[in-house]
């Protein structure tokens, strides 16, 4: 039996980097997946004769620009295609446009409010500041702050000196920033409600909490940080859908000599005299490794692949309460032409990004209030997108793919499992939202593919269905992601690894994860890591 310097369980995008980067390293590295393709929430497939949906993560923005140029790429087929913006929808028959372009989308704030547009500036000059804060710890690992060790020492100064570049008041602006609501954090800076809430979606995204909850104001900064083509927080389409990502990353680390195993799920991890071994699959074959990295979130990783026994107490009572909520769904639609939405102007070309239905900070509470009940929002806040407006690879001529994502949705409906009867219904809440502002909508449907927190669970491994592998909370972050002591990609098992979205810095098809857990594995085998852009290039 061979057996290989690293197995990787997980062919979701941080598993792919991570792989990309140890094999490029030279180690002898096997990725082991459940499901008969790789790219985890990163897929594209086709469901509906001549066309292909972004089956759960659906925009790039947040996956490093770092990654791409060290992995190549481009050379493997990637291409990322910026869109413009998008609008909401208002329920008087209006819209609210945004756009990449500062300056227009102050005149478009203006169109409603003079005193928002010159609001507007202060908001973008605080939240950058923040980003400027943030973004370089995205590729660092986080210090433990009660290490001697001097890297630790070494990490913690240079937080420290980031910290240091505050003013007393920016940093009192900081703390707050990190630990208020966004519905608070927007009310410091605008007055007009549609404006809020177009802002305060970025705040609640793929989060089991609303608006209002305290911690939101940070999620949205997360969601900021993207960059395609050198724009900071631009968006874009992967052309092929999101598929076409891990499907680089697939062929750069099979280029590189890399083995994928499919159709293989993995039923526990090996440990033997506490060290991994490999990983014994479903199908009762072993797959036998010096090293085992686990790309499953965290609680799928030590609550169901490893024996408990193998795991001291306090840290698996840590895993359990490792917030892990559910609250997204997602219903991916094949059309029969491009919808119409009257509230646009005509020759728009808002209708290339993203569609919001959802016009008051009120809207999107009460949707949460729904959620806390246990159900799925009966007025959904949908972030609604045609990528086949920008790119045509994705459909035959004349017909288009709509991704809705939607918030809220429950783990489970009032404290029971999702039937099938469940989903049909949760799908019609969320056709009717659309139709509300598209006269014949419906008529244009020739396929919907339904996923609730269930389906995401069942195919993609993500607990409770939690697009993050964990909330981006301020008690969730840096080390104290997923536990403290235990937020730099180890684990109390010897050999045993993670590089999911459940540590730092956390989800999203950022990469980040992967490529810093592989850091941390090559440092510990003493193997060079010249194929990796060095932290301290990222500005």
């Amino acid at each position: 039996m061979k057996k290989y310097d690293i197995v990787m369980i997980g062919g979701g995008h941080n598993g792919l980097v991570a792989a990309c980067y140890l094999q490029r390293a030279g180690l002898d590295v096997a990725v082991v997946e459940k499901n008969a393709w790789v790219g985890g929430a990163a897929t594209s497939r086709t469901l509906s004769s001549g066309v292909y949906y972004s089956n759960c993560s659906y925009v790039c923005s947040l996956f490093r620009p770092e990654i791409m140029r060290d992995l190549e790429l481009p050379k493997h087929g990637l291409q990322i295609v910026a869109y413009e913006g998008g609008a909401v929808l208002t329920r008087e028959g209006g819209y609210l446009a945004s756009y990449r372009d500062h300056n227009q989308h102050r005149r478009e704030f203006a169109r409603y409010s003079a005193r928002d547009a010159e609001a507007y500036e202060r908001y973008a000059r605080d939240v950058t500041r923040q980003c400027r804060f943030i973004q370089p710890l995205l590729m660092r690992t986080a210090p433990d702050p009660f290490s001697f060790k001097p890297r630790d020492i070494s990490e913690l100064m240079f937080l420290a000196k980031k910290m240091g570049e505050f003013s007393p008041e920016q940093m009192a602006q900081t703390l707050r920033f990190w630990t208020m609501s966004i519905s608070d954090f927007l009310d410091e800076y605008f007055e007009t409600e549609v404006i809020k809430a177009y802002l305060a979606i970025s705040g609640i995204i793929g989060t089991a909490l609303g608006p209002m909850s305290p911690g939101t104001a940070y999620v949205l900064l997360h969601h900021y940080m993207g960059e395609v083509d050198g724009s900071v927080g631009a968006w874009g389409y992967a052309r092929g859908g999101m598929g076409a990502v891990t499907q680089a990353l697939a062929s750069s680390f099979q280029a590189s000599g890399g083995t994928i195993l499919t159709d293989s799920e993995v039923s526990q991890v090996i440990i033997r005299n506490g060290k991994a071994e490999g990983v014994a699959l479903a199908n009762g074959d072993e797959v036998r490794g010096n090293i085992v990295v686990s790309n499953a979130d965290v609680k799928r990783t030590f609550l169901k692949l490893v024996d408990e026994k193998e795991l001291p107490e306090k840290f698996v009572h840590r895993v359990k309460h490792f917030k892990m909520r559910g609250s997204s769904g997602k219903v991916n639609i094949a059309l029969d032409g491009l919808p119409e939405f009257p509230n646009l102007p005509h020759g728009s070309t808002c209708i290339k990004g993203d569609l919001h239905f959802t016009d008051t900070v009120e809207r999107i509470e009460r949707g949460y209030d729904d959620w806390k009940a246990g159900r799925w929002s009966a007025d959904p806040f949908l972030d609604a997108m045609i990528p086949t407006t920008l790119d045509p690879t994705m459909a035959e001529p004349g017909k288009h793919f709509m991704s809705c994502f939607v918030q809220y949705c429950p783990p489970k409906v009032e404290g029971r499992d999702w039937t099938d009867a469940d989903r049909d219904a949760f799908a019609e809440t969320v056709v009717s939202q659309i139709a509300d502002y598209s006269p014949g909508f419906r008529d244009r449907i020739l396929h919907m593919e339904v996923r609730t927190p269930r389906e995401l669970e069942a195919e993609v491994g993500l607990t409770e269905g939690n697009i993050f592998q964990g909330e981006l909370t301020f008690d969730q972050l840096l080390f104290n992601r997923p536990v403290p002591g235990y937020a730099q990609y180890r684990s109390p098992v010897e050999g045993l690894w993670m590089c999911g979205s459940s540590t730092h810095p956390g989800g999203g098809v950022m990469g980040a994860p992967g490529r810093n857990a592989a850091a941390e594995i090559l440092r510990d085998l003493k193997k060079p890591n010249k194929h990796m852009s060095p932290a301290h290039d990222i500005l």
